[in-house]
């Protein structure tokens, strides 16, 4: 079996940056779902540089570590979801890109991306309303906190567009070598 050491070396610290922005999460309140779409982005570099396999054992490590670590567990479960998210959503854009015959990719990926979403997100609205809102979700309310999903979901896609063109393509050539 050959190993290599430098991506998994790579991978270890990425992880435990991730772990590291759990934790800030706990510790500046005010901005814990920035850290958390943050630690989430590394499961976007972990799938975009070595794979979905790579990128799915990241995940499955950067998880369980946080929950061993992060104060606040429920951020790590959000963590997971969202990091799951981003693995689904990027075996989802490689096998478009597969495709010879589709037409409108674009249309087809963020129809799916939504269907991922919602797949994971009006199941925690029913069994889980305590992560969106204090109270019980009752009548419009229903409406309000499943559109703000939806909303949450393009804003979270756009700003990971932007990571892994932008930040993360500058990054890279002086982290991986």
């Amino acid at each position: 079996m050959h190993v290599k050491a430098k991506q998994i070396a790579f991978l270890g610290l990425l992880a435990a940056f991730s772990v590291l922005l759990l934790v800030l999460g706990s510790v500046f309140e005010v901005s814990t779902l920035f850290f958390i779409c943050g630690a989430a982005f590394c499961v976007g570099i972990a799938v975009r540089e070595w794979g979905i396999y790579y990128g799915a054992a990241f995940l499955v490590a950067s998880t369980l570590t946080g929950l061993i670590v992060a104060p606040n567990k429920i951020y790590c479960i959000t963590y997971g979801a969202m990091g799951l998210y981003l693995l689904l959503s990027e075996i989802l854009f490689r096998k478009i890109a597969e495709s010879e015959h589709l037409k409108n990719r674009t249309r087809t990926l963020w129809i799916g991306r939504y269907m991922i979403f919602n797949a994971m997100y009006v199941p925690a609205m029913i069994f889980v309303p305590q992560l969106f809102v204090e109270k019980k979700i009752e009548g419009a309310l229903w409406g309000i906190v499943w559109i703000a999903g939806q909303a949450g979901l393009w804003i979270f896609e756009k700003a990971h567009d932007y990571f892994q063109l932008f930040v993360w393509n500058k990054l890279r050539k002086h982290v991986i070598r």
